[in-house]
């Protein structure tokens, strides 16, 4: 594509189009002296947008939303959600817009989405627009998750609006593009059940069938198999992100996604030391979502869902909570079932063997190096990646980790006579994450115009699971003088 081909970026509007309840036509703020500072090149492609043009001058107004083609039909969402658990009837994209759906490789439609394009009618009292520290981190974060094969919103660029925003200090203005299988909700569902339009939440659950999870169409209850499917889809997801460290930081009910993937990338962060207190927001005083409790909180937001589901799963509310309330109670065994099969294979072990000897050794060997994790500071991501060594024979790295060396021998010895795997640790414990302090370290060197440590952190979490000589201090933690880590939402 070319400057001149314009036209071949054909935005879909089926969200739009099929959810007018839902969807506030709105146009994004201007950008006064837009600068591109980051396109995944290789993300465009798969959406059929060639680099090249993105690097235009169209192409970069394009992705702040300012250079709308024709047919294209931008939105604000409406949604509703409970955040830190307390309901709120109206949210909505506040400083966001949907441009539209692009169909990509293999015909598969997605989401094009920006984030910080200005104020909407959802605004409330914020100013609508981003800095350039927390969309990067979006960037940096949600293509870290997808090299980690965790389902994820992925960022398409970063621009840079030109426009000083008031922040603490005054800092410099971007808009990230990112893309999603959907951008729908327990939000979505929860609002839609409180206009008590009873048609909004059908086709609802219907557009979001048909894009996420068309088996449920052919089931006797579609709805419920819809519900079910979510479940499944959330247990997952939730799953992967204890097995790596990752502690998401805001899991209000409009941040769970009905496609089972990764959204808003905010007050977020990768373990250091294990902790399953950790918390690295800074406003989630008491805690609620701390790292041991995302899957309890899933189920929480689960069942928020299933409310505002019920009148599709029977007319009757009295016969359709039994069937709700089961499906939901397939969350617990699903996301203990992915969480300990994933634990087995980041120890070296096969998943399965359930009721076998084998397998209830290798579930005592999980539950033992949790033991070990939780008696003393150790760095999460780098246990894991030296237990690898000690699969091969050289555990002097991974024992001098941990502060009880008789607990560690006594376990090392159960665990070897299994025969742990080294190369199958080493293909699901990653070498790179993105590191909190070498996080900050690139964002605000990014915010003061020098982009070079967070390309170079970002080539590391790409390819997390191949280690590379140079890539030395992204395998390490913290310095001492690092100090309690807090994100922040960036409104």
């Amino acid at each position: 594509m070319t400057a001149a081909a314009e036209s071949t970026v054909a935005f879909e509007g089926r969200f739009a189009r099929e959810l007018t309840e839902l969807a506030v036509p709105w146009q994004a703020e201007e950008a006064p002296d837009p600068e591109l500072l980051v396109l995944n090149d290789s993300l465009a492609e798969e959406l059929g947008l060639a680099p090249d043009y993105l690097r235009t001058p169209e192409g970069v107004r394009l992705l702040l939303g300012n250079y709308v083609p024709p047919g294209a039909t931008p939105v604000a969402q409406a949604y509703a959600g409970h955040q830190f658990g307390g309901y709120s009837p109206l949210l909505g994209d506040g400083r966001a817009l949907l441009l539209g759906e692009l169909v990509g490789d293999g015909g598969r439609l997605r989401d094009v989405h920006l984030k910080g394009s200005g104020r909407t009618p959802f605004a409330r009292a914020g100013d609508g627009r981003a800095v350039i520290g927390p969309m990067l981190r979006e960037y940096l974060v949600s293509e870290a998750m997808h090299a980690l094969a965790i389902p994820t919103t992925r960022a398409l660029a970063v621009v840079a609006t030109g426009r000083p925003v008031r922040r603490d200090t005054m800092l410099p203005g971007a808009v990230l593009a990112r893309v999603a299988s959907s951008h729908l909700r327990v939000g979505s569902f929860q609002y839609a059940r409180a206009t008590e339009n009873m048609d909004l939440l059908r086709r609802l659950a219907d557009h979001a069938i048909s894009r996420h999870h068309p088996g449920a169409a052919r089931s006797e209850h579609p709805y419920l198999a819809l519900f079910e499917a979510v479940v499944a889809a959330q247990a997952d997801l939730v799953a992967k992100w204890m097995l790596v460290g990752f502690v998401h930081g805001v899991m209000n009910t409009d941040n769970m996604t009905i496609s089972g993937e990764t959204i808003d990338y905010g007050p977020c962060a990768f373990m250091d030391a294990f902790d399953p207190a950790a918390v690295y927001s800074s406003i989630d005083v008491g805690g609620r979502y701390a790292y041991a409790n995302q899957p309890v909180v899933a189920e929480w937001n689960l069942a928020r869902l299933a409310e505002a589901m019920l009148p599709l799963f029977n007319e009757d509310q009295e016969q359709a909570v039994g069937p709700a309330v089961e499906a939901l109670g397939k969350f617990r065994g699903q996301y203990s079932d992915a969480w300990f099969n994933g634990m087995k294979a980041k120890i070296g072990l096969p998943a399965g063997l359930a009721g076998t000897p084998e397998g209830d050794a290798a579930s005592d060997l999980v539950d033992g190096v949790i033991g070990l994790l939780k008696d003393g500071p150790v760095d999460y991501t780098r246990f894991f990646r030296n237990l690898g060594q000690a699969a091969r024979g050289n555990s002097r790295t991974v024992r001098g980790m941990v502060l009880d060396l008789a607990a560690f021998d006594a376990w090392a010895e159960r665990w070897t006579a299994l025969k742990p795997d080294a190369e199958l640790m080493d293909s699901v414990n990653p070498a790179y994450i993105p590191r909190n302090h070498l996080v900050e370290e690139a964002l605000a060197a990014a915010t003061e115009g020098d982009l070079g440590p967070f390309n170079r952190m970002l080539e590391a979490v790409r390819s997390p699971f191949r280690e590379r000589e140079g890539l030395e201090r992204y395998t390490e933690g913290p310095p001492e003088d690092f100090g309690k880590y807090l994100t922040f939402c960036g409104t």
